[in-house]
Order: C-alpha cells, then sequence, then structure tokens
C-alpha cells in the first residue's frame, strides 16, 4: 500500500466574464487548486521521516546513559513534587522553570539562601520571588504564564494554603525525612531522593516501593545524583550546572 500527499495551492480561475463555471465552488473551500502529479511515499520510506522534537519541560539533568533527563512541570492539572534533599537541586531547577518563562515563588524559613538566586534570575525582572511562611498568596497561574511554587520549609513542612490549580506545580524540599515524612511522600506525584542515611533510605524504600538494590544505593549517592521515582518509574538523574548557573549557585552540594 502506497501513501499518497498532494501539494498545490490556489489558481486564478479562467473563465470568461458572463461564462458558467464549470463546476461548483463549495463555500469555506475557495478556489480549486492547480492539478498536479501525486507524490508517492512506499511504507518502506517512512522510517526515513522524522522531526527534532524531544518532550517539552525543565531539563533535570542526565540519565546514565548520557541522555537529556526532562520534567514536564507544567501541566493542565496541579503537580506535586517532593524532593528530599539539598537546596542547590531545587535552586537549579527553580532556575532553569524561570529560563522557561514561568514565574516561581519561593516560601521559605530560610530567605537568604534564595535571595542572590532571586536577584540573578530574569534579567532583572522579577520572575523569582521570595516569601516568608504563610506569606505566599494566590499567585494566578494560567496556560500562558504557569508558576513554581517552592516550599523549602524544613522536615517539617505545614500543609500549604494554596488551591491546587493547573499550571501551578509544586516543589517540597525536604533536606532529611522527619516524623510527617510518610504523609508527604504519599501524597507526591514525583519524589526526588539524594543522598540520605541507611534509615531514610529504608523509609524511602517502603513507601516508594523501591528495589534492595536501589535502598541500598541512597546512602552512597555523590552531590549530584538523585534518584527520580513516580508510581510507574524509577530514573537516576545526574544534574550539572552550566558556566552562567554555576557563577549564581556554585557547585553541586547534597548539605547547605
Amino acid at each position: 500500500m502506497a501513501y499518497q500527499t498532494y501539494s498545490g495551492g490556489a489558481a486564478a480561475s479562467g473563465t470568461a466574464p458572463g461564462a458558467r463555471p464549470a463546476g461548483r465552488i463549495r463555500p469555506g473551500f475557495g478556489l480549486r487548486g492547480p492539478r498536479r502529479e501525486r507524490h508517492v511515499l512506499e511504507p518502506a520510506d517512512l522510517a526515513a521521516l522524522s522531526f527534532p522534537v524531544g518532550d517539552d519541560g525543565v531539563l533535570i539533568g542526565e540519565d546514565p546513559e548520557q541522555r537529556p533527563a526532562v520534567l514536564g512541570l507544567f501541566r493542565p492539572t496541579a503537580y506535586d513534587v517532593v524532593l528530599v534533599g539539598g537546596v542547590w537541586t531545587a535552586q537549579l531547577i527553580a532556575l532553569r522553570a524561570a529560563a522557561t518563562g514561568a514565574r516561581v515563588a519561593v516560601e521559605t524559613a530560610r530567605p537568604q539562601l534564595w535571595a542572590t538566586l532571586a536577584q540573578a534570575a530574569g534579567g532583572g525582572q522579577p520572575c523569582v520571588t521570595v516569601h516568608q511562611i504563610g506569606r505566599l498568596g494566590a499567585q494566578g497561574p494560567s496556560v500562558a504564564a504557569p508558576v513554581l511554587v517552592v516550599r523549602d520549609l524544613g522536615p517539617r513542612p505545614p500543609r500549604s494554603r494554596l488551591s491546587a490549580t493547573g499550571w501551578q506545580s509544586t516543589v517540597t524540599v525536604l533536606p532529611y525525612l522527619g516524623p510527617n515524612a510518610s504523609r508527604v511522600l504519599n501524597a507526591a506525584d514525583l519524589v526526588g531522593v539524594q543522598r540520605v542515611s541507611p534509615q531514610e533510605a529504608e523509609l524511602v524504600g517502603r513507601v516508594l516501593g523501591l528495589a534492595p538494590a536501589d535502598v541500598a544505593a541512597l546512602p552512597t549517592l555523590g552531590d549530584d545524583i538523585t534518584l527520580w521515582a513516580s508510581r510507574m518509574r524509577r530514573q537516576y538523574v545526574r544534574l550539572e550546572a552550566g558556566p552562567d548557573e554555576y557563577q549564581v549557585l556554585g557547585p553541586a552540594r547534597r548539605v547547605d
């Protein structure tokens, strides 16, 4: 079976003034274009057709095969991410989200750690704002203006006052696992885990259903490695700052 495509465009009518048209023109379709030969594509040639389009999202590093790892943060529904790790990784994700045109709102108990990022991002535009605990109001996200909310509130973050809404994603940073860690991890759509203690690795393994090999690997991860886990997938990702990002954030670090 051959697949056929056609090419053509509108042409001026050759009908003499006052003559009856050769055929009725269907409303909305315009004039008939010129007749040209069909272009035939055999099924075996379909594999040669490709488009350089990858996943849409924020680059969060590369996988073990050195392929780009992209996180689709902004969606028509609310999306909750929990990062058990250092603020450096959360800041780099926030910086890259801002580079895509998203607004970033940070609710934090450590504003001094975010001040430099807020000043450097956006080229003078207030695309990253820093808020005290409990002072973060509704952000009004939309498909044209998505929002990333970063909650850096320690190991026992209070429940967010913001309503879940589309085109607004939340990254909750846990420096280590507190007493309510199971609740926070279970409520997340995606969990990123950096280096943790063996006891924390056991807890994460139980909540996320990790394989024994992953549980054993978590206490040995490097500062730039994160295990990202959803309900369907597991992926180790290495995150490296670019030259401009390095000037703002410095080298990768697990402990702040």
